[in-house]
């Protein structure tokens, strides 16, 4: 497990369009996720210790902003050496673990490849369409309860106009994405 820190995209690049499928199969299109102001691609998989923190926080911001912001995960890790990232065993992990967003699934890693993405998770959040923030979800990945910024929502909260944002905009960090080549 390698700890990398996300190469950083600059604030107002329009979101990356892309087709992937989801846990059934289904084709997604990029397009058809920008239904809210806001938009929270999140680059994530199933073994890494850091994603694995981050499924819970990214569930309780979806539920609780639900009206004004999409989430959408999407795994890179195609890996044939990580099987527990595998197309095949997302929809058990999505099911097991009570995810209501889309989880997809980029197969040829182009997607992850277009936002720059580096580690598990590395959250890219839109605001119309534009890049507004791409940092750490919170300051401390291994304790929920000693977090005491929640860079991610604070970054959403200023986008809908209800406070100024993080700080500083820290990278996010994770396990490295397991490219295949």
């Amino acid at each position: 497990m390698a700890l990398l820190e996300s190469n950083q995209m600059e604030k107002g690049t329009p979101a990356p369009s892309f087709e992937l499928k989801d846990v059934n199969g289904a084709l997604v299109n990029s397009a058809d996720l920008i239904k809210n102001p806001h938009l929270l691609i999140v680059f994530t998989c199933n073994h890494c210790p850091y994603a694995i923190a981050a499924w819970p926080l990214l569930k309780d911001l979806q539920e609780r902003y639900s009206e004004s912001l999409q989430i959408v995960a999407i795994n890179p890790n195609s890996n044939p050496s990580y099987p527990e990232d595998g197309f095949e065993r997302m929809k058990p992990f999505a099911e097991e673990n009570g995810i209501q967003f889309p989880y997809l699934f980029d197969e040829d890693q182009s997607v992850a490849s277009d936002y720059g993405a580096v580690c598990t998770p590395d959250p890219y959040l839109f605001h119309n369409g534009k890049l507004s923030y791409h940092g750490r979800i919170n300051d401390n990945w291994q304790n929920p309860d000693a977090v005491k910024e929640n860079s991610l929502e604070l970054a959403l909260l200023r986008d809908m106009g209800q406070g100024s944002g993080p700080e500083k905009d820290f990278p996010s960090m994770g396990c490295s994405i397991k490219w295949n080549h």
